[in-house]
């Protein structure tokens, strides 16, 4: 009765809305598991098996031959080759065995296989067998037998160890940061003075920016990357300097961040009481100080939750840095470091996956030390602006 009783105070939709979130929860961290125990899998154990098999050992099909027809004993009327399937091998556990490819398990480990032609064959767990024969074995190769062999649970930090001490990583790390970084200020610094104009400044044209600034958000980034690009080009020119640099890829971000952040800050200091700007205004504020000394301090939280979505994207951004910034060993930044490391193929799961949770460790900090802010931010945005 207590649990039914718990239940009905808190509410069916409450309930519900718990649930949902606990399902996206799990529906987000069971990828995420299966990422972290891969890269710290062997490469073999990962083309070989699931994820969810690390824990219990991998199961693959091996080859295997046996001795050679020369090295046959006589034991009584048989012919007797004895050995280990494993040897010169890297060993395991022998779950099944066959004489056929298309067959790997036919027969049971630790019982003689009648494999016809008078011959039996008995295959232990441990790699050893006994092949006879009522006859003569005949000269040649030694007989080719298939193994399901499983290997017990292997784990490693050789994948981390070859992404990070890789050449030109910690050179890339410091190059993701001084992009990044600056990335992210430079665009909520000007955002926040824009929303504070478009939100309680009155001037001619504000209706006209405020629609360029919602038009602006739905244009594709890929859209808008060689107009930018030809634009930075010709400004290089001009004063003499290389546009593919560190100030073009901060001005390339802020550009296709800005409208966004423009619009999500609007919405918030729109939403704050006039009272506070108004009587600010009476005591001879400037719009300056009023920016500065009010709309600062109570727009912290929409200012941190941008932040964690602007620094997000460009830590994590790969084609803006190859077009804004180049492609040289002492341009790369982070994700492109670690994806040259991945080949041409880009079928190395263990670098993938080591350098996936490289890449997160700084984004993690970021998340977790304004977390707390995070959903204060996203809720302001829902408050009707003026």
């Amino acid at each position: 009765m207590s649990a039914v009783a718990s239940l009905r105070r808190i509410g069916l939709p409450r309930l519900v809305v718990h649930l949902s979130v606990l399902v996206i929860c799990i529906i987000w961290l069971i990828p995420t598991l299966g990422i972290l125990v891969t890269s710290f899998r062997d490469a073999g154990q990962i083309s070989a098996s699931g994820w969810w098999t690390a824990f219990t050992g991998a199961a693959e099909t091996s080859a295997a031959r046996l001795g050679e027809p020369s090295t046959a004993k006589q034991d009584g009327a048989n012919y007797v080759i004895s050995g280990s399937v494993f040897e010169g091998g890297k060993g395991g556990t022998v779950r099944a065995f066959g004489t056929r490819v298309a067959a790997p398990t036919e027969f049971t480990v630790g019982q003689a296989a009648d494999i016809g032609d008078g011959e039996t064959l008995t295959i232990n767990e441990d790699g050893s067998y006994t092949y006879s024969k009522n006859a003569p074995f005949e000269s040649g190769r030694g007989k080719r037998v298939y193994l399901s062999v499983a290997t017990p649970p292997s784990f490693t930090t050789e994948n981390y160890r070859t992404v990070l001490t890789s050449q030109g990583i910690g050179q890339s790390f410091v190059n993701s940061l001084t992009v990044a970084v600056p990335a992210t200020i430079i665009p909520i610094l000007i955002a926040a003075f824009a929303a504070y104009a478009l939100s309680w400044m009155e001037f001619p044209g504000r209706a006209l920016i405020i629609a360029m600034v919602v038009g602006l958000i739905v244009v594709p980034l890929q859209m808008s990357l060689i107009p930018l690009l030809k634009m930075y080009n010709e400004i290089g020119n001009f004063f003499g300097v290389p546009s593919r640099s560190y100030a073009g890829i901060w001005l390339a971000h802020s550009a296709f961040g800005m409208p966004l952040a423009i619009y999500l800050l609007r919405n918030y200091i729109a939403g704050l009481p006039r009272e506070i700007i108004e009587s600010a205004r009476v005591d001879g504020a400037s719009d300056f100080e009023i920016f500065v000394k009010i709309i600062l301090p109570l727009s912290f939280p929409a200012l941190a939750s941008f932040s964690i979505f602007q620094f997000l994207w460009t830590w994590n951004d790969l084609l803006v840095a190859m077009v804004f910034l180049g492609t040289g060993k002492d341009q790369l930044v982070l994700t492109g470091a670690l994806n040259a490391l991945l080949g041409s193929m880009g079928g190395k799961w263990e670098i993938l996956t080591a350098s996936a949770f490289i890449t997160i460790v700084v984004p993690i900090i970021v998340f977790f030390a304004l977390q707390r802010y995070l959903v204060r931010g996203l809720l302001a945005g829902s408050v009707k602006g003026g």
